[in-house]
């Protein structure tokens, strides 16, 4: 299946979107020795989890942080099974949070310096059995997370392998699935303390993109627990962590394709056609890396359109985001990301905290000796709804907020330029513009997320709207996961087929 002509290519698989999760499997796959064809209709790899050059600067496209490379985590599992290198430098602190009351909160990565910063911050009354429990709980999430690569599942196989790997530790998860953190904070007493129930909130908005009262157990405990793991920041920008994947499924026989805005995907006799405005592309297998809003657009099979509806959430229960990107004449805090409580909340958005993330001042492939490049965001409810008409009042009240916090110095912002969901629409070609994947809700259990398989014959999902959902982590799993499933289907595709 490596024939090729002018009118038509011919690949095992295509892959649509080239997303950190469509880069995990593309790599999986053509490690098993499939002829893989990303398309992607940016110029950049990446998605979600790259760096675009602008002004002669290197921005992050959206996600600023790394995690995923400790032991039985997504990313360090990518690595060690394809031998792809990453310099990535290991932050000393992961994260600062500065509270509506002006306090300044670290966030250590070692749980005991953690829980005393917690203590002295929000009272020493049950900090510790409260952290201890999500710790334990997020250790057992990414663990499981490696072992069950079937889940969630979707055929009678999949209950099988799922069997065959199960361990006492993991009915524990399955019943935390039923509580949310807000039960859990119950649970330790501490819903009284309001302070730390509006630290937790915004926390968790960064990964899991909700509140107590809607993420499960499992799910929360694993996003307030990441900055208790590895967090690294990779020089040059995350485009330096996509382009080695890159480069590994290039040397595999593998291939790229920028600028190539998928228009339909049909099932055909032996596989899938996929129409690009630019050329048509024949596979025998097919994933879609975009967002399942996206892919349901994709098919013009009425079977798989009707299969995905019901996992198709709308705007009002998704996340936009406003985002800057920033120049600074000045060198960056030690600590090179924050989250700021703006007390009141923003005006136009309703937020209550905002994100920003500095580049070293060492990293000149990024920003000039001098120079530092600052990414900063904000959440934005039902973002085909929320229309930000007045974006540079927005602007100066965000740039008040971090002068007054001492982020950033007055007069000292050399470039700016503001982003609203109409311009990552415009950018991503995701829907409504939405970012950082479908929020968690307690009425859509884990098992009852999207799983890898489309149409039980030959195409998969990936990205950060199937499950588990958001952050590079996240979406290395679904590509791992959606590799597994395609080859589990499939036992006889790849070196020898």
């Amino acid at each position: 299946m490596r024939q090729q002509s002018n009118a038509k290519m011919t690949y095992d698989v295509v892959i649509v979107g080239s997303g950190f999760g469509s880069l995990t499997a593309a790599a999986l796959l053509a490690k098993r020795g499939l002829h893989v064809c990303v398309l992607e209709q940016a110029k950049y790899p990446g998605g979600c989890a790259t760096s675009y050059k602008r002004k002669g600067y290197l921005f992050e496209t959206g996600a600023t942080t790394l995690v995923g490379l400790d032991e039985h985590m997504p990313l360090r599992y990518l690595l060690d099974e394809t031998g792809i290198q990453v310099d990535a430098r290991k932050l000393e602190v992961p994260m600062q949070v500065h509270l509506p009351d002006g306090r300044v909160l670290t966030r250590y990565q070692q749980l005991d310096a953690w829980i005393a910063e917690a203590e002295r911050v929000f009272g020493s009354y049950q900090q510790r059995p409260f952290w201890e429990h999500c710790y334990k709980v997020s250790k057992q999430v990414w663990r499981t997370s490696l072992q069950q690569q079937s889940f969630p599942v979707s055929k009678v196989t999949d209950l099988l392998h799922a069997a065959l790997r199960a361990r006492p530790s993991q009915l524990m998860l399955a019943r935390g699935a039923f509580r949310t953190m807000e039960d859990v904070l119950r649970k330790y007493d501490l819903l009284q303390n309001q302070l730390f129930v509006d630290f937790v909130n915004e926390q968790l908005l960064i990964t899991a993109q909700n509140y107590v009262g809607e993420v499960s157990e499992p799910f929360g405990a694993t996003a307030l627990c990441y900055t208790l793991y590895g967090n690294y920041y990779v020089p040059g920008g995350l485009l330096q962590l996509v382009k080695p994947v890159v480069k590994y499924l290039q040397e595999k026989g593998g291939e790229v394709k920028y600028g190539q805005d998928v228009k339909t995907i049909t099932p055909v006799a032996g596989g899938y056609q996929t129409e690009t405005v630019k050329a048509t592309f024949s596979s025998r297998f097919v994933i879609s890396g975009i967002p399942l809003n996206n892919t349901i657009k994709l098919f013009q099979d009425a079977a798989v359109q009707q299969k995905l509806q019901p996992y198709v959430l709308p705007s009002p229960l998704l996340n936009g985001a406003f985002t800057m990107s920033l120049v600074l004449q000045q060198d960056p805090p030690d600590v090179l990301h924050h989250q700021v409580h703006v007390p009141g909340g923003l005006p136009l958005t309703g937020s209550k905290s905002i994100f920003i993330s500095f580049s070293p001042k060492d990293d000149q492939l990024r920003a000039p000796a001098g120079e530092v490049v600052a990414s900063v965001s904000t959440h934005i409810p039902d973002p085909a709804e929320t229309y930000i008409q007045q974006k540079e009042a927005l602007e100066e009240v965000i740039r008040q907020v971090l002068v007054e916090r001492g982020l950033i110095q007055p007069g000292n912002i050399k470039y700016k330029q503001g982003a609203t969901p109409g311009a990552w629409q415009f950018w991503t070609r995701r829907a409504f513009g939405a970012v950082g994947g479908y929020p968690q809700y307690r009425h859509i259990r884990p098992w009852q997320m999207k799983d890898a398989r489309l149409d039980h014959r030959g195409a998969y999902v990936c990205g950060d709207t199937v499950y588990p959902g958001q952050g590079i982590p996240g979406v290395c799993l679904s590509g791992i996961i959606a590799a597994n499933k395609l080859l589990q289907d499939h036992p006889r595709a790849g070196k020898g087929s």
